[in-house]
C-alpha cells in the first residue's frame, strides 16, 4: 500500500479524499518534524519513531570487498508496539472493519500521538528562546550599569582633581599676598621714628622762639 492507497482507505471515514489526504500529510509531517528535532514520537498500540545516532565505523563495499570508512550519521528508527506485534503474529485477531485496530491513548497520557509531541517540542524551544532573550537583556543591563558607574567614577575623579588644583592655586595666591604685605609693615615701622624726630624738632623750635 502506498500513500495514495492509504488516502483512499481512509477517505470514507474522513469525509472525502481531500480531507483524508490532508490528514495523512499532517500526521506524517508532525512525525518527521518531531523525529528530526530529536523527540521520540510514541503512539500507543502502534509503535514509536525516534532518532538514532550511529558512530563512525568501517564497512565493506559489497561489490569490491574494499574496506570503507562510514561517517557518523543519524537515522530514523521505528519500533512496533506490543499491540501491533500481537496483531501481526496472530496472537490477537484484527477487529472488524468498523473498529479501529490501534486503541486510542488514555487521557493525560504522554504518548498520545505525534501532535502532542510536536507541541511539547515547540514549547521547549519557545521557553529556551525566552530564557536566552532574558539572559541577553540582563547582560546588556549589567554592561550599561558598569559603563555608567565607570563614567560616574571618572567624572568624580576629574572633579576631585579640579578641586585639588583650585585649592593649590588658592594657597599659592595666599602665600604671594602674605609675601607682598610683609615688607610694607617693615617700611611703616621704620618711618615711625622719623615722624617722632620731626615732632621733637618742631617742639624745640617753639621753645627757642618762646625764649
Amino acid at each position: 500500500m502506498n500513500k495514495a492507497q492509504l488516502v483512499e482507505a481512509i477517505a470514507d471515514k474522513m469525509g472525502g479524499r481531500q480531507q483524508a489526504a490532508e490528514a495523512v500529510d499532517h500526521v506524517l509531517d508532525a512525525i518527521v518534524r518531531a523525529v528530526v528535532a530529536g523527540e521520540r514520537v510514541s503512539v500507543t498500540g502502534f509503535g514509536s519513531f525516534e532518532k538514532v545516532d550511529r558512530p563512525a565505523r568501517y564497512a565493506r563495499n559489497p561489490q569490491t570487498g574494499e574496506r570503507v570508512r562510514v561517517k557518523k550519521t543519524s537515522v530514523p528508527r521505528f519500533r512496533a508496539g506490543q499491540g501491533f506485534k500481537d496483531l501481526v503474529s496472530g496472537s490477537k485477531k484484527l477487529p472488524r472493519g468498523g473498529e479501529v485496530a490501534v486503541k486510542k491513548a488514555p487521557k493525560g497520557s504522554l504518548t498520545g500521538g505525534a501532535s502532542a509531541t510536536v507541541k511539547k517540542a515547540a514549547a521547549k524551544k519557545t521557553t529556551a528562546k525566552k530564557a536566552t532573550a532574558v539572559a541577553k537583556k540582563t547582560a546588556v543591563k549589567k554592561t550599561v550599569a558598569k559603563k555608567t558607574t565607570t563614567a560616574a567614577a571618572k567624572k568624580t575623579t576629574a572633579a576631585a582633581k579640579k578641586t585639588t588644583a583650585a585649592a593649590k592655586k588658592t594657597t599659592a595666591t595666599a602665600k604671594k599676598a602674605a609675601a607682598k604685605k610683609a615688607p610694607a609693615k617693615k617700611v611703616t615701622a621704620k618711618k615711625a621714628p622719623a615722624k617722632k624726630s620731626t615732632a621733637r624738632k618742631a617742639t624745640a623750635k617753639k621753645t627757642t622762639a618762646a625764649r
